[in-house]
């Protein structure tokens, strides 16, 4: 990937390839997770903790190959009688339902799954080699490969399913004796045929087991998740007007008769409830680098175009917000309105309330946050900036161009600004005046 970042800590719709992966597994409800890591992979295993919080985690001294990888975790299966499950963290694009029917081959007496796919181009991947039954009988490698195997397009994705009683002692019989000199996982199944155990094949579409070894492969696997998420959406009762332009995330909650225009944005931790509509371009997130709150959308409400809704965003039932208007950690009631070019930040805004164009909730004193709350039917004129921590009592009035540093009482009009003096005559002498001196 030529990053600092690990290559499974690397995100796909705002989770990371890993949580993808531990999301589809925790679907299966396993008795344990075991996840097994590099030595100094401690940012690995704090990721893993956060998607599966009773994961286990094992390191793997040395990068002696898939079996040795798998034998890290003999702790966790040494006398474990059900299937195990094997995986790979740079797989998320694996769905529930692919490891269900592979628990299903088990369930009809094989002893081993292996999930395989139909390769566009299999140059690279371990082929998937069967009799005229079609049961599974190896796996070569790439590099250990015949020519005449190399043909083939049936290719090994890498996950396994076991039902096999000592499968720690099956690995330890694995040897190298391959090109690489490591430990391959795949040797294990000519060693449970030898056993009697059968072994079958579960296939998938490739895009499944799209494997992410750099930034191309990551845009990639981003593409085919959004486009399998809009799917979801617009069958789910959302209108997408141009699907391919919105972009969702692993979280996202959208309801029926959601109307989203071209080019939004969706970040994590957000919620959009029933008939709302948000118009062309806008960005969304409820978390960033500083928090994990929630953005929510509720019913009836209007965003947009050109909004931004940040970590804390509560935009309520039948609310407009316009263009050009952010608003972050604030709760805005059922009806208010800001139209145009706004900041509301930190803050309450009652019901009914009117925000009028270029408002400014100023907030951050440079060392701390603090609030602004706006009654139920305030109208704050255009223009203004509120310094918080101030308070807008139920159906005030504050002029337009004020800044307001003082709470106002209810149905009080506020007037923060220099008094207008206007001196007839003054233009036309001073354009006179410059005139001469030109």
């Amino acid at each position: 990937m030529r990053s600092t970042v690990p290559k499974v800590l690397h995100k796909i719709a705002g989770r990371s390839m890993l949580g993808h992966v531990l999301e589809v597994v925790r679907a299966l409800t396993p008795e344990r997770l075991a996840l097994v890591i590099g030595p100094g992979m401690e940012d690995v295993a704090a990721e893993g903790r956060v998607a599966a919080p009773a994961i286990e985690t094992f390191i793997q001294a040395e990068r002696r190959g898939t079996a040795d990888a798998v034998l890290a975790a003999a702790p966790a299966i040494e006398g474990h009688k059900g299937d195990v499950l094997v995986l790979y963290g740079d797989t998320p694009l694996l769905t529930a339902t692919t490891l269900e029917r592979m628990r299903g081959a088990l369930d009809q007496g094989a002893g081993v799954a292996v999930l395989g796919f139909e390769a566009a181009d299999p140059t690279g991947y371990g082929r998937l080699l069967t009799d005229a039954s079609g049961a599974l009988v190896a796996i070569r490698e790439h590099a250990d490969a015949s020519e005449a195997e190399r043909q083939l397009r049936l290719c090994n994705a890498g996950v396994m399913a076991f039902r096999v009683p000592d499968l720690v002692g099956l690995l330890r019989r694995i040897v190298a004796a391959n090109a690489s000199g490591e430990l391959y996982l795949t040797d294990a199944i000519e060693l449970a045929l030898g056993e009697g155990y059968g072994a079958r094949v579960v296939t998938c579409d490739e895009d499944e087991v799209l494997g992410i070894n750099d930034r191309a492969q990551l845009a990639a696997a981003e593409a085919i998740w959004q486009r399998r998420r809009r799917q979801q959406v617009m069958l789910g009762g959302a209108t997408l007007v141009a699907p391919e332009t919105v972009w969702l995330s692993y979280d996202t909650v959208i309801g029926r008769d959601v109307v989203i225009e071209p080019n939004v944005v969706i970040g994590p931790g957000v919620t959009i409830e029933d008939g709302v509509t948000l118009h062309a371009n806008c960005y969304m997130a409820g978390h960033d680098d500083k928090r994990r709150d929630t953005v929510v959308i509720r019913k009836g409400a209007i965003v947009g175009p050109y909004a931004r809704m940040r970590p804390g965003a509560d935009i309520g039932p039948d609310v407009h917000i316009g263009n050009f208007v952010e608003v972050k950690n604030a709760t805005i009631e059922a009806g208010a309105k800001a139209n145009h070019f706004a900041y509301l930040g930190d803050a309450r805004v009652g019901t009914g309330a009117n925000i009028g164009a270029g408002t400014i909730f100023c907030n951050y004193d440079g060392f701390e946050k603090h609030r602004t709350d706006v009654g139920a039917g305030v109208f704050i004129g255009s223009n203004s900036a509120l310094v918080a921590p101030v308070k807008i009592g139920d159906g005030a009035y504050v002029a337009a161009g004020s800044t307001i540093t003082k709470d106002v009482p209810a149905d009080a009009l506020a007037l923060g600004r220099a008094q207008q003096e206007t001196r007839e005559g003054w233009a036309a002498k001073y354009r006179a005046r410059r005139q001469r001196r030109k």
